[in-house]
């Protein structure tokens, strides 16, 4: 394979790197320049009708409408509102009213809330809220930002109701997302069972911390795992991190009651605050409503439910951007976006939300979202264009030819690549998933377990990503110590890349070969 045609297809990547790094460009601005080059290229390099490069960009846009950027809207919607209705207050209150033990509380705060947040928002939310709310606490910022980049780094797959699997599974033509999600799961298994001690150590500086909350700690991580498996197996991706947060953060909750106090971790701030607020079970129930709506819409309207799943099946639209042999399925009613709205707009109800404020949050919503929509749009237009030039065969080609048998170890790098890029684990998925599909077609080996790779990188990606650097501090008050944070995540990131990559070679041993 020619390396300069391997340089070539990388450079609309390239170009996204340097833009970000080099000249500290917005992302979105990074993402047009990223998929104006591939345009160019695309042309010029690799031949590519001008007809099939406009359509390429054109269903790359139209699937990242809908359903990315829809169930992105809809859940950050959903989290404003809460916040404007107070509600989110509540919430807090009830995390915290918990324990005063520091170690229980990165816990349930950056681990099971935070993990809670991913499934639903996704999108910096669940890196953003948590470290804020640890610092309200009385955590350092910067320690609060460290914990919160860990936690968030291998649910991402499973983020905004598993937008990043389920547009992985359609770009590379998966019938469902059940085996990805399912095959995903197993390979971050080890990393869901380590991230809780590693976060009881480091709030404890040091491994003695885990004295006293090993079965805690160790409970925290299996109750995260178990489910995980179980739902991505029988139901799919959506709702794989929505269950399992919640059910580590009852297990965790109740274990807690159990931990024996120690007043080397005592968090005083928290026995105050319990003190003084006491949550009814109205307002913790009108509090949350907006989320058990999501929660029971989803459910409901999901293959558990084939009546339901079936019927609403037949509301949606098949398109034919490029060729007739490469088919985009739009779902206009079952969808998460759309049921995600409907549970904001109820849930805002009942928390006696107006017409004007919903509408209000949602005008800010939209100007909140505005850079990453057109991010989204932009990098989803340059997967497609790269993909039907054949740049991404190119770089699959290229990378199988010079590691042969030897691919899974570094493909969780790929993934990692991507969303340190993007900072996003849906767009390297984009950017990556049919590389990781054409590798394991050409080596034989199977599909689910090698596309699943990407995702097992993109953890590592995510804590490292100068996006979620950025948004981490500027959820602690601004700090502009990014340099910082990301010396001090860089170890972790770098370490989990390793681990990554033992898994992947061991993994591919033993089911993916």
């Amino acid at each position: 394979m020619n390396f300069l045609n391997f340089i070539l297809a990388l450079a609309p990547i390239i170009y996204l790197i340097i833009a970000l790094m080099g000249f500290k460009q917005p992302a979105w601005k990074a993402a047009i320049g990223a998929a104006v080059a591939a345009a160019v290229e695309a042309l010029l390099v690799w031949k590519t009708p001008a007809a099939t490069v406009g359509l390429s960009a054109l269903e790359g846009i139209c699937m990242a409408l809908w359903p990315i950027v829809l169930v992105i809207v809809a859940a950050v919607f959903t989290y404003n509102l809460v916040v404007k209705t107070g509600g989110m207050q509540v919430i807090q209150s009830l995390l915290t009213s918990v324990s005063a033990d520091r170690r229980v509380l990165v816990l349930l705060v950056a681990w099971c809330f935070g993990g809670f947040m991913e499934g639903m928002a996704g999108f910096g939310t669940a890196i953003a809220i948590p470290a804020g709310l640890m610092t309200a606490l009385g955590f350092p910022p910067l320690f609060s930002c460290l914990i919160c980049l860990i936690a968030n780094s291998f649910p991402t797959p499973w983020g905004s109701i598993g937008i990043p699997t389920v547009t992985v599974a359609n770009l590379v033509g998966f019938s469902s997302t059940t085996g990805l999600s399912f095959m995903q799961s197993i390979q971050v298994a080890f990393f869901m069972i380590l991230i809780p001690f590693v976060l009881v150590s480091l709030t404890g500086k040091s491994p003695k911390a885990i004295r006293g909350v090993f079965w805690l700690t160790l409970a925290s991580g299996l109750s995260y795992v178990i489910p995980m498996l179980m739902v991505s197996y029988f139901v799919g991706a959506e709702l794989v991190m929505i269950i399992a947060s919640v059910l580590s953060l009852a297990v965790t909750v109740f274990l807690s009651r159990f931990v024996k106090p120690d007043p080397k971790y005592a968090f005083e701030g928290a026995k105050e605050k319990d003190k003084k607020e006491k949550i009814t079970v109205k307002q913790a129930l009108v509090a949350v409503a907006p989320f058990l709506f999501i929660f029971v819409f989803l459910l409901g309207t999901s293959r558990l439910v084939p009546p339901v799943s079936s019927f609403l099946a037949q509301f949606s639209s098949t398109v034919y951007f490029v060729n007739d042999t490469s088919a985009t399925t739009f779902s206009w009613i079952n969808t998460p976006g759309v049921w995600i709205f409907i549970s904001a707009i109820l849930g805002g109800l009942i928390e006696h939300a107006s017409g004007k404020m919903m509408l209000d949050v949602f005008k800010a919503t939209l100007r909140q979202m505005s850079g990453s929509i057109i991010v989204m749009l932009s990098v989803l237009a340059a997967a497609k264009i790269m993909i039907y030039s054949g740049m991404i065969a190119d770089i699959a080609a290229f990378a199988i030819a010079v590691m042969g048998s030897m691919y899974p170890i570094i493909a969780p790098w790929l993934g990692a690549l991507g969303t340190f890029v993007t900072g996003s684990g849906t767009s390297s998925g984009v950017l990556f998933g049919q590389v990781q599909l054409d590798a394991a077609t050409t080596l034989g080996m199977d599909p689910y377990w090698v596309v699943g790779l990407n995702a097992l990188g993109v953890g590592a990606g995510k804590m490292l990503s100068p996006q979620s650097v950025a948004i981490a501090l500027s959820a602690v008050g601004g700090l502009k110590e990014d340099s910082k944070l990301l010396k001090m995540v860089l170890p972790y990131g770098a370490a989990a890349l390793v681990i990554c990559s033992l898994i992947a070679w061991i993994g591919t041993i033993l089911i993916g070969g």
